[in-house]
């Protein structure tokens, strides 16, 4: 690596970059890892509990299924029977088959059995009065009272929560009470079956779900009532418990007591009891501990051989930007290299920057003419759906308002001004009004240059103002900008102005209505304002004629080639043909007056032959839906011939740019505004209608014709090449020899060597040919 590298601020700049963009994902990539770690041994184990929970609900569903069976096979065993039971000589037996049945499960620490309003208690180790086994067997919270009702009255299965029982006056066990009513499903039971079942038989079920892990464990009754629970730690309090019940069974967090828990809970279908382990989740953090100081070393390692990687990227990163500041230094002289290069803070990147501003203003000037490209076609076509957002932010175009219309400007030049002054006060007024924001009216504007000079169309979109009416508020924004010219320039501007309308998609309609308004007063004194609506206002004075300002627009809509709003105003003009109190002939004099329109405008336009091939009998012996048909067709036909003739003017206005090109190129002079001024047509309708004729752009077949010229002379003439291209019309020779060389392959010198001696079209022939 060289040294000199190591005196480079950017060089240095780029070190500490790479090191950051490699330590920030690494200590990212370290929490993620700690972190899914911690999540993948937190799933597990919760899918763990899940799992066993939902065994353990099978197992006790089973062990409770399986004493309900013991109480409805007791209900039916003919030793059990109140007689038998009361009977001396068999009590004996059904004591015995007492005992037998409480053998049958594992789970019951005893098995009682009680008829309804008897003073006795029958178990499997005797009869005993119920005084007596209410004072042997001491419930904590389950008094005799409680007791002897809920044995003489339970109609449904019912488990007891766990309770203390004092069996001796040493010995307490905690027991749950499971008491059954016999017959089972009897809606007047004669009995009840009573188990006492030791809690730890239910817990330890759960007891592996938790492992070696410190939580709780539930088994809750439908109601929410704790029935057992196994607690390991500090056990959770009634309202959290509600907290919990109310939940719905599944694997969840839960911030209690600002301690985050994880809640793992299942339902039973057959009983409505809920079985549920609740753990700290800090404890899988520290089940992670060899996961921590895996990630540490590997850090440590990662970040070594980062430092390293970082300064052989670093190298490449700056390897090539060394490379364009020299590129930077021969584009320009050393004197210029030296006046751009900063002295105090810059880096290499800024030269590169100075030498890119050329080439971004040349970026800059393109751009204009796309925007105006595309605000030309919204004009023409009004299809504003096709207007991406992505293209609206490149373009800085924004149609936020709601409400839309177009003005039309036209000035008259200062006879006393120069030609080159008239050309800058026209690039002046356009630059001026390519985007104007009026904020006290909620108000934008956007410029579009008209192929006509001294003329451009304004797009205005606008939010209505609630203290302001629609029409007034348009006057407003129409004043402003006929302040902001006559303030800034030395013209009186000549303005018509579109209706206004609620989207973008019919800036097509208000812009041919602004051309009618405009078209109208353009003969009067300068300064005038013409509104299409108010034309509309004043000239309409009977329903049911068609508007003078209608038919403007249609006579507008078909000098322009627009069919869409031709067909419109027609449609509109003849609505009052389809009205049968309508007189006959005053549907033919309406008819009259549109068919009149179109022939009138054909003819103005230079278009005859459609005056011959009019059906004379359009009018008079067609039904209204016929004669709209042809009046519309009729339309259309002139619209297309319009287009038609528009595409030949364009076309022979570019052959006579193109022949004009071709006998000027060489004149340094030459530019987009320079033709336009020649030919009195806008630089943006020259930009655009070239690329659309010729397929390339106005700057590429300029470049073209010149690289042409200098080929010929570089193989038929010994002229030095700096002479041979400043006769082209080109100053800068370095920049022109690095061109040449990225279109051929070869710098001028080497072009020279290899087709000199050969005509100028075969050695074209022969570079394509290689190429």
């Amino acid at each position: 690596m060289k040294s000199n590298y190591f005196r480079s601020k950017l060089f240095l700049k780029y070190i500490w970059s790479y090191l950051f963009i490699l330590l920030i994902p690494l200590v990212l990539m370290t929490i993620l890892i700690y972190r899914n770690a911690v999540e993948s041994l937190r799933s597990e184990i919760e899918q763990s509990r899940s799992s066993q929970l939902t065994q353990t609900k099978i197992i006790v569903d089973g062990r409770m299924k399986e004493l309900n069976d013991i109480a409805s096979r007791v209900s039916y065993d003919n030793r059990l029977t109140p007689y038998r039971v009361h009977d001396p000589i068999y009590s004996g037996e059904a004591i015995q088959a007492l005992d037998q049945y409480k053998a049958t499960s594992s789970i019951i620490s005893e098995m009682y059995l009680y008829f309804h309003k008897d003073s006795k208690i029958y178990s499997s180790k005797g009869l005993s009065n119920f005084e007596v086994f209410a004072k042997t067997l001491s419930f904590h919270n389950w008094n005799k009272t409680s007791l002897l009702s809920d044995l003489n009255s339970i109609q449904y299965p019912t488990m007891r929560p766990a309770d203390t029982v004092n069996l001796t006056p040493h010995r307490q066990e905690t027991m749950m009470a499971y008491l059954i009513p016999i017959t089972p499903n009897s809606p007047h039971p004669h009995g009840t079956v009573m188990y006492l079942i030791k809690e730890s038989e239910l817990t330890s079920l759960i007891d592996s779900v938790l492992g070696n892990f410190q939580g709780l464990s539930y088994i809750l009754d439908n109601q929410g009532q704790i029935l057992a629970s196994n607690r390991q730690g500090e056990g959770l309090t009634e309202a959290e418990m509600k907290e919990i019940s109310e939940m719905k069974p599944g694997i969840f967090e839960l911030t209690l007591n600002k301690k985050a828990l994880s809640i793992v809970s299942v339902k039973s279908d057959n009983n409505g009891w809920t079985y549920v382990t609740v753990m700290p989740s800090a404890q899988f953090f520290s089940s992670v501990l060899h996961v921590r100081s895996f990630i540490i070393i590997l850090f440590v390692i990662l970040v070594l051989i980062g430092a390293g990687i970082a300064l052989i990227l670093a190298r490449k990163q700056y390897q090539p930007i060394s490379m364009l500041v020299e590129f930077a230094a021969s584009k320009s002289s050393a004197k210029q290299v030296a006046d751009r290069t900063p002295v105090n803070g810059g880096n290499e990147l800024d030269r590169i920057r100075t030498a890119l501003q050329e080439y971004g203003s040349r970026i800059d000037l393109q751009e204009s003419f796309a925007r105006n490209h595309l605000l030309s076609t919204l004009l023409k076509h009004g299809n504003a759906h096709s207007l991406s957002p992505e293209f609206q932010e490149a373009l800085d175009i924004h149609f936020d308002g709601s409400c839309f219309f177009v003005m039309v400007i036209g000035w008259e030049p200062s006879g006393d001004l120069q030609e080159d002054r008239l050309e800058q006060e026209r690039r002046d007024i356009t630059e001026l009004l390519t985007q104007v924001e009026f904020p006290e009216m909620n108000a934008a504007a956007f410029g579009v240059e008209l192929p006509q000079l001294d003329q451009l169309a304004l797009i205005i979109n606008f939010n209505p103002l609630a203290e302001m009416d629609r029409f007034h508020q348009v006057q407003h924004i129409v004043e402003a900008v006929r302040s902001i010219l006559l303030e800034t320039f030395a013209v009186i501007p000549k303005i018509g102005v579109g209706s206004c309308y609620h989207s973008p998609s019919y800036l097509n309609q208000t812009f041919i209505e602004a051309c009618s308004a405009f078209d109208l007063k353009v003969s009067s004194l300068s300064g005038t304002v013409t509104y299409f609506e108010k034309l509309t206002f004043s000239m309409d004075n009977l329903t049911l004629w068609i508007p003078s300002s209608s038919l403007m627009k249609l006579s507008q809509s078909l000098k322009q080639g627009s069919l869409e709003v031709a067909e419109q105003t027609i449609r509109s003009a003849l609505h009052n043909l389809h009205v049968s109190e309508l007189p006959v002939l005053l549907k033919r004099c309406i008819c009259f007056d549109v068919l009149n329109t179109l022939l009138k405008t054909a003819s103005g336009l230079g278009i005859h032959q459609f005056v011959q091939d009019v059906d004379p009998n359009l009018i008079y012996s067609q039904s209204p839906e016929e004669i709209e048909r042809g009046l519309l067709e009729l339309a259309g036909r002139i619209c297309n011939q319009v287009e038609q003739n528009n595409k030949k003017k364009e076309q022979s206005l570019i052959d006579q740019i193109v022949a004009y090109i071709n006998h000027h190129f060489t004149d340094q002079a030459l530019s987009l505004e320079a033709v336009a001024s020649e030919f009195s047509v806008s630089a943006a309708h020259v930009s655009r209608s070239f690329k659309e004729k010729t397929g390339v752009n106005f700057v590429q077949y300029i470049w073209q014709k010149r690289l042409d010229e200098v080929i010929r002379q570089l193989v038929s003439t010994t002229d030095p090449l700096k002479e041979i291209i400043q006769r082209v019309g080109y100053l800068d020779t370095p920049n022109f020899i690095r061109k040449f060389k990225k279109e051929t392959g070869l710098t001028p010198g080497q072009y020279r060597k290899i087709y000199s001696g050969t005509s100028p079209d075969s050695a074209a022939a022969g570079q394509q040919s290689d190429a």
